[in-house]
């Protein structure tokens, strides 16, 4: 620990300048006197450190002296600082993620120091979609730990369908819209859960061999392709309005964008015929559509079609009479 700490001083004296002992102190977490010792034993390991009195004093570098970090481009740089997310980093316990960009910088060549803080400048990730929020689950550190440690993991899950407990071994974590996933081997198949439903999670002794040809990216991909496939397994044949082929390109998700077949031509008042994925249910698929409103028509399936006029019917009913007084 004090080779690292020696380190940290070293590497933070580079990138400031200068540094007082109760800085180094609260930086390190340790007490000014034991800065003070290894500011000696920096200086008796031949690092020429040396302190300057006064109110604006500290510990200094002799000028021109630096450990260099050399061949990286100026875009080389700029990708490295783009990969400080602090806020995924810290919840998953990876609160160094400071400390690291402080020693690169100091090991930067002076010609890319300078402009080594403009990506966080001009970059900001805000991983939750619109009007969403981040979800902050309580055992994300502990699977976090138990992944890079190989360990298995026994959680109790709650599902939309039932509470199940399994034995899983963690092989990633992927933040996907402000919310955490867990890819997990359970038996010889990988499934996926979603962290804050995770109820509780214990980290085992057991270690387990990680998969040789288990690629995180691809799983994930493969995984929410097949979702949302299952989501949206059936089709609808709609007639749009203009309108209502605008409200298809802004609001649908981008799977069923992709994969609506829109015809060429319209009719004579404008509008478009469409076959659009929907979901499994009469409800679902409802659901989907009644964003349209009045500028979509449901041709086919006719059970779509009489779903939809029992609702508009019943939505008449609804909001056709008096408003209720509260």
């Amino acid at each position: 620990m004090r080779a690292s700490r020696l380190l940290s001083i070293l590497t933070t004296l580079q990138a400031r300048g200068q540094a007082t002992a109760p800085e180094l102190a609260e930086a390190c977490e340790v007490s000014v006197r034991t800065i003070y010792r290894d500011i000696d034993a920096l200086a008796a390991a031949g690092i020429p450190v040396y302190a300057e009195r006064g109110a604006e004093g500290g510990f200094r570098l002799l000028d021109g002296y630096r450990v260099r970090l050399n061949g990286l481009s100026p875009a080389e740089t700029d990708a490295l600082f783009m990969a400080g997310l602090p806020g995924p980093a810290a919840a998953l316990g990876l609160d160094a993620m400071n400390a690291a960009q402080t020693k690169l910088v100091a090991a930067l060549p002076q010609s890319l120091r300078a402009d080594a803080g403009r990506m966080q400048a001009r970059f900001y990730l805000d991983a939750p979609g619109w009007f969403g929020e981040a979800e902050e689950p309580r055992h994300l550190r502990a699977i976090a730990d138990a992944l890079l440690a190989d360990r298995l993991v026994d959680i109790r899950y709650q599902s939309w369908r039932a509470e199940t407990r399994r034995r899983v071994a963690p092989l990633g974590l992927v933040l996907k819209g402000g919310n955490w996933y867990l890819a997990g081997q359970v038996e010889r198949s990988v499934r996926t859960y979603r962290v804050a439903r995770i109820l509780d999670c214990a980290v085992t002794d057991a270690t387990f061999a990680r998969p040789a040809e288990f690629d995180l990216a691809a799983h994930w991909r493969a995984a929410t392709e097949r979702l949302e496939a299952e989501l949206h397994p059936k089709t609808a044949t709609v007639r749009l309005s203009p309108l209502g082929v605008r409200l298809l390109e802004v609001t649908s998700q981008p799977y069923v964008r992709a994969r609506t077949r829109l015809a060429d031509e319209a009719d004579a008042e404008g509008w478009r015929i469409a076959t659009i994925p929907v979901g499994t249910t009469l409800w679902h698929a409802a659901g989907d559509l009644l964003r349209f409103g009045p500028e979509a028509e449901v041709l086919d399936p006719p059970e779509l079609r009489a779903k939809m006029a029992e609702l508009a019917r019943d939505m008449a009913k609804r909001y056709g009479g008096s408003a209720t007084t509260m």
